[in-house]
Formats: C-alpha cells, sequence, structure tokens
C-alpha cells in the first residue's frame, strides 16, 4: 500500500517523552502507517477539523488518545469526537497513564474503543503498541 492509502494514525500526547517513545516503537515496527502527533485536545480538533495548519490533512484511521491533556481533557476531546458525524467512526484507543476505574468507565461511557494504562516497562509498552496497530490498521478491522 502507498502512503497515501494507509491509514494514518493521529497520537494526542502531551509529553513529549512519551510521544516520541511511542514514535520510535512505531518507527521500529512493521506498520507503514503515517503516524502523526498533537499535543493537546484543542490541537488535534483542529487537525481533525482540517483547520489552519492542518487544512488538507486526511482524517485518520485510528487516533490513540492520552486523557491528561492540557487545554481540553482527553474525555472532553473523546466527546466532541464522537459527537461529530465527520468523526465519529474513527477508532480511539485510550493510551494513558491512569488505572483510575472512573477513567476506565468515563472513556466507555464516552464510547473510546478501547482503554490502555501505559505500562511503565518498555518491552511490554513496545509490545501493546505493536498490538495496537495490529489490530486496528488490520484490513478486517476496516470502519467507513
Amino acid at each position: 500500500m502507498s502512503a497515501n492509502t494507509l491509514r494514518r494514525i493521529l497520537l494526542i500526547e502531551d509529553d513529549p517523552d512519551e510521544a516520541a517513545l511511542i514514535v520510535e516503537i512505531h518507527k521500529r515496527g512493521k506498520a507503514e502507517n503515517p503516524l502523526e502527533v498533537v499535543n493537546d485536545g484543542v490541537a488535534a480538533l483542529a487537525y481533525l477539523r482540517q483547520e489552519g495548519a492542518y487544512a488538507g490533512r486526511p482524517l485518520p484511521g485510528l487516533i490513540l488518545l492520552d486523557l491528561n491533556l492540557p487545554r481540553m481533557s482527553g474525555c472532553e476531546l473523546l466527546a466532541a469526537i464522537k459527537a461529530d458525524p465527520r468523526f465519529m467512526h474513527i477508532p480511539v484507543v485510550v493510551l494513558t497513564g491512569s488505572t483510575a476505574e472512573h477513567d476506565v468507565q468515563q472513556a466507555y461511557l464516552l464510547q473510546a474503543s478501547c482503554f490502555i494504562a501505559k505500562p511503565t516497562d518498555f518491552d511490554e509498552f513496545a509490545e501493546i503498541v505493536r498490538r495496537i496497530e495490529a489490530f486496528w490498521l488490520s484490513a478486517t478491522v476496516s470502519l467507513p
């Protein structure tokens, strides 16, 4: 597949170290899908709406979302994504440091596709990122 036909991944992560780690894991993996990073919920909405610097960007086929974001929380962003008919079909995997039951319940109430607590072990984290990509970007999970 060419880069134009591969579904993009949008990573929404405010911690530059964690974002860099996920980008590095993605590069080392087998997925050829383009991965783009934004660092807060406001920028993520601008990306999805193709506003400003994000004009002309294609919609992602997968969103990886941290919950603890500046300017707009991950839950607020998730609610906005799922309320908009243009974006509601995009799978959103919550990938966060939180293990709080309230966060898990809230994410699923807001229609997150999956909730995963970030492990602290690098190898385990790398394996989780690879499995997310393998599952959500496979042809068998194609969404409209």
